[in-house]
């Protein structure tokens, strides 16, 4: 793909002054709908936004930039393309070297660094940016497989980082004492999408033939989810059907609890969901009390509720703090709680006053507001990064050696 057409002719006309954001994720833009595509969709209304997402490895004797539109968005996706057989201080030269390309190609103007992980920090941290932005969704080093300096280079990212966000209270106790500019942003939610899910939707042919009553489930299926109380729930209550909707991430699908009322229906687009939703009785949370699961603020919580399909989950510590007393949410710690909430939640959805409640409360958690929040935050360090540069030039990148895999220059400042 032709690099340079991939940028405006006129980039102040398009940006109007606005710097450019790159948003550096863990997580493929066409993966999963959630916070960041909420986000930086948003942000792409007012600036240029370009996602850049993990290295690919390529067979090509040079490194080189995907760009990636997506229908329906502004959105521009980065992937970066790497030798395979480069050694890690070679490829993140070459990753840093590649970016300062992507801001060579926009203007040379000095762009808001977003980063969703702090691996990425290692090759962008030379930028002289506008201003630095960590937005910590997860507890990344608590999960399955994380890299082993996780930690330490989020340290690093966070002493530079001019504003953090986390997505959830416990992340932000957690982080409060390490940052002097640091906010708290639980899950938001859409709404209106989910609020489909309260009509009589036309059912998925995947879905059509499952028997009632429907226990449903969508997000990644990881190690985050308690198996054995799937298969424990799915055993007492032959009755009800489980159905979950995602992709299998980091475990086999050997581990899958197997049984005849549980049913996998793989991944499916954020458009579809209310149809999958409309069609269940209940939604579920079986997640594991796991370190993977310590900090988490699940983003489906005020979606299911706004589908109108009342919640039985496990005890989440921002479930419980933040829904624990919210009508419609059920909470369990064994099968047998699991099994009874299901219960108690299939009579609840057959009366409807407890709505009342719950979008009185969803009126208050928009994408929309969360957004304008985080903008006005993220213009105010950007304001208080350029007092201390007391002369604002164009982006100059570092001189460096060939990246031919032998003479990359991997030291970084």
């Amino acid at each position: 793909m032709n690099l340079l057409s991939a940028f405006p002719q006129s980039s102040s006309a398009t940006l109007s002054g606005s710097a450019p954001l790159i948003c550096f994720s863990h997580l493929r833009w066409d993966f999963v709908r959630q916070r960041p595509q909420h986000l930086m969709e948003r942000f792409s209304r007012e600036r240029q936004v370009f996602f850049f997402e993990e290295f690919i490895p390529t067979d090509h004797h040079l490194a080189y930039l995907e760009i990636h539109p997506f229908a329906g968005t502004q959105v521009k996706s980065i992937r970066p393309r790497i030798p395979h057989w480069w050694s890690e201080s070679e490829r993140e030269a070459g990753l840093g070297h590649l970016l300062d390309e992507l801001i060579q190609l926009h203007g040379g103007e000095r762009p808001i660094l977003w980063f969703y992980t702090p691996m990425m920090f290692n090759f962008a941290k030379h930028i002289d940016a506008a201003a630095i932005v960590y937005d910590c969704m997860d507890e990344l080093a608590n999960f399955k497989l994380a890299p082993p300096q996780l930690r330490e280079t989020e340290d690093v990212l966070m002493r530079r980082a001019n504003a953090v966000f986390t997505g959830g209270v416990s992340l932000y106790e957690a982080r409060r004492d390490r940052h002097d500019n640091i906010h708290a942003f639980p899950s938001s939610v859409d709404s209106q999408h989910f609020r489909a899910a309260r009509e009589s939707l036309a059912q998925p042919a995947d879905q059509a033939s499952i028997p009632h009553p429907r226990i449903g489930y969508y997000g990644v299926i990881d190690e985050r989810l308690d198996l054995e109380l799937i298969r424990s729930a799915a055993a007492a209550r032959p009755d009800l059907s489980f159905v979950f909707i995602g992709p299998v991430v980091k475990i086999s699908p050997d581990d899958l609890p197997r049984a005849a009322n549980i049913h996998y229906l793989g991944q499916k687009a954020y458009s579809d969901l209310p149809a999958y939703l409309s069609g269940w009785d209940v939604t579920m949370m079986p997640f594991a009390l796991n370190d993977a699961t310590r900090f988490i603020s699940p983003t489906k919580t005020p979606e299911y509720l706004a589908s109108g399909r009342p919640v039985v989950s496990t005890r989440i510590r921002d479930v419980v703090r933040g829904y624990g007393a919210v009508p419609g949410v059920f909470l369990a710690h064994d099968t047998a709680e699991f099994v009874q909430a299901c219960s108690d939640a299939l009579a609840m959805k057959a009366d409807p006053d407890w709505l009342v409640t719950i979008d009185e409360m969803l009126s208050k958690s928009s994408w929309d507001a969360t957004f304008n929040s985080m903008s006005l935050l993220v213009e105010q360090a950007v304001q208080q990064n350029s007092i201390r540069v007391s002369a604002p030039e164009k982006f100059v990148p570092q001189k460096r050696h060939g990246f031919d895999g032998a003479k990359a220059d991997a030291k970084r400042d």
